[in-house]
């Protein structure tokens, strides 16, 4: 299957639409909302896990891999979604978590009782010949990884919570076993699956302590053998299947073995989530810090994968959110004054470029962190004993709220807001997680007159339609501009330029004659930007992307491989290419009036949208709507907030990534 052209929703059951009234989501509420997401036009749903569990972390720690957990409905029901999604055109991509299984789980249990064929199954191990635990290596979720394995006086390793106990998969029993899970829900209709934490499954024979200096994950992390594991359970299961979709979840994972997870000619993966790109508001590499986020870190991280996988021939999944992560609204964005063109910014600058794009429910909407005043609110694992490790270590109640406010991941697991109502129309019962901003950020009023929405449409209808999109190649420009992410892509035929400022002030970029010919269109953008000559500028939070024919010079690509270090010029080739900005000479190609019609078929918006938060900023009305002229330059076409075709001339522990 190609994934070039695809786009996948991430879908947390237990916070989409509650069918029964007993304050969560199931499966029976996703069946009533899929009208919505074939409004979307998404082509698969990644469900989180739904399946028997004691919920201790959420559903990441399974009893059974076979069954629905009765509070999210029965197997009945997921056939019946599954079938009602295939009507729909939406695939399904199931989560599977076979790292660690929950401590309730049977083979746990029978290994708690003495078995040793499944006492294999886990790493359990005799205490130092001092007493003490078997490694020096911590928990993700706070304190020591090894918990006490009954009255044996032994220890099992649990990396993450101590009630999910890792497997040995050096035991072909446990690859067996899943190998074996895949094949049962392949064989209910599942062509997607999602492999929770997947480079962490090749631990050593010998489990040894972290030398001084060296950081614990390392010793368990991106191990080659994880890539022998990966080629066997595909070889086995998902492989056996020509429209298979898989994504592995890679904590702390590098560009070479990305490439190597993924690169077709290995039987491996489909693609591969990285979490560096949201590691850049950790203060010293650690996630429970209160720190503005590093946006020539950002941008330096976001052009070394996009630009690596593109040359070595990876693929990686493009997303800004999940169900581990807080708003990327909040951490990127100003939730305040500019949050529709945050989003959009936010859902252009990887939507357009290379990879297949994820949408986290709600951020379609742009829904953003709620607003919490105690740690009572929260539910999750993590962020509580956050919070306990934290104030332990020092820091007042209020300074230790502060930061779990900030890095939380119950901050995206609220419920989805569909209406203004009470609980967001989510549930007539009580919540299990409370919403607080659905007043001004619902569905029911994104899709009346949002602006959000219908852009996220444009862009889903641009992947689809745009070749340059799917398998263009990747180039970082512009990168001493400061608080510019932009990028080139092109084929044999098509260059596309996407410009995103990040800041929340206007920033100038000169451009290359080449992108102010009068055959180059703006593609899409969220508000107009202005043209002085030989360059453009793009307000606050503006995302802009011009489309023109290839021409030999696209092809002379650079040197890649250093990508960062050398794209130090205005373009991000060679600094001879860029227009003359400060002598008055006028650059060849500004802007002309329109002469090309708009691309057939782009969804179009409600016309004079207004925003969903209440916030009337100089962004979202009316320019985000209409180009305003500049003065001697025709201004480009628009369609609601964009133009289409228009001619315009690794962290502290707790963190599971």
């Amino acid at each position: 299957m190609s994934l070039a052209d695809k786009v996948i929703y991430q879908l947390y059951p237990k916070s989409f639409y509650d069918s029964d009234g007993d304050g969560i989501g199931d499966l029976r509420g996703i069946i009533q909302k899929i009208d919505y997401l074939r409004r979307l036009n998404v082509d698969m749903v990644w469900f989180n896990p739904f399946f028997v569990s004691p919920q201790h972390d959420n559903g990441y720690d399974i009893a059974d891999y076979y069954r629905i957990d009765p509070r999210f409905g029965t197997m009945q029901d997921f056939d019946a979604l599954v079938a009602a999604l295939r009507e729909a055109g939406i695939g399904v991509m199931l989560d599977m978590v076979l790292n660690h299984t929950s401590t309730a789980h049977a083979w746990f249990q029978k290994a708690l009782a003495g078995d040793p064929y499944y006492q294999a199954f886990y790493l359990i191990r005799d205490p130092k010949p001092d007493g003490s635990l078997p490694t020096n290596w911590e928990s993700k979720f706070g304190g020591p990884a090894w918990a006490p394995f009954g009255d044996t006086g032994k220890y099992y390793l649990h990396l993450y919570d101590v009630s999910q106990a890792d497997l040995d998969w050096r035991n072909p029993n446990v690859r067996k076993a899943a190998a074996a899970i895949v094949n049962f829900w392949r064989e209910k209709g599942v062509q997607g699956f999602r492999f929770d934490v997947l480079n962490v499954i090749g631990k050593d024979p010998l489990l040894q302590d972290a030398p001084p200096g060296v950081e614990r994950k390392t010793l368990y992390t991106d191990k080659p053998i994880v890539q022998t594991y990966i080629k066997a359970l595909a070889e086995s299961s998902f492989g056996q299947d020509a429209d298979a979709v898989t994504v592995g979840e890679m904590s702390s994972t590098t560009l070479p073995n990305a490439v190597a997870y993924t690169r077709p000619a290995n039987h491996e993966l489909s693609m591969v989530f990285q979490f560096h790109h949201l590691k850049t508001d950790y203060q010293n590499g650690s996630k429970w810090t209160l720190m503005r986020y590093d946006f020539d870190q950002l941008r330096d991280v976001l052009h070394h994968w996009g630009a690596g996988l593109a040359k070595a021939g990876g693929w990686q999944a493009l997303f800004w959110n999940n169900h581990d992560q807080p708003r990327a609204l909040n951490r990127f964005g100003d939730v305040t004054r500019y949050r529709v063109r945050s989003a959009q910014l936010l859902a252009a600058s990887i939507h357009l470029s290379r990879g297949t794009p994820y949408i986290y429910m709600g951020e379609e909407i742009g829904m953003c962190d709620p607003d919490y005043h105690s740690i009572k609110d929260y539910v999750d694992v993590e962020t509580v004993n956050a919070y306990h490790l934290l104030v332990q270590a020092g820091k007042t109640p209020a300074e230790a709220f502060a930061i779990v406010k900030a890095k939380n991941r119950d901050n995206s697991r609220t419920p989805m807001q569909w209406t203004a109502g009470v609980n967001a129309g989510f549930t007539t019962g009580t919540p299990w997680l409370r919403p607080t901003n659905q007043a001004t950020i619902n569905v029911e009023a994104e899709l009346a007159h949002g602006q959000i929405f219908p852009f996220y449409q444009r862009l889903i209808h641009l992947r689809k339609t745009q070749p340059v999109i799917q398998t263009g190649d990747y180039r970082p420009f512009g990168t001493t501009i400061a608080w510019l992410y932009a990028y080139q892509r092109t084929t044999a035929t098509q260059a596309l330029l996407v410009l995103n400022n990040f800041a929340d002030h206007p920033i100038t970029v000169p451009l290359p004659a080449a992108w102010l010919a009068p055959d180059c269109r703006v593609l899409i953008q969220n508000v107009a930007p202005s043209w002085p000559k030989g360059a453009v500028t793009l307000p606050a939070f503006a995302t802009l992307a011009l489309l023109r024919d290839a021409t030999a010079a696209d092809a002379a690509t650079t040197d890649e491989a250093k990508i960062v270090d050398e794209a130090k010029t205005t373009d991000g080739a060679k600094a001879a290419n860029a227009p003359k900005t400060t002598d008055g000479v006028k650059t060849a190609g500004e802007p002309k009036a329109a002469n090309r019609a708009k691309t057939a078929g782009e969804p179009k918006a409600a016309a004079g949208a207004k925003t969903t938060d209440g916030v009337k900023a100089a962004d979202e009305a009316p320019t985000a709507n209409k180009a305003q002229p500049v003065a001697g330059v025709a201004a480009p076409a628009t369609s609601g907030a964009t133009a289409v075709a228009a001619p315009v001339g690794d962290a502290l522990a707790g963190d599971r990534s």
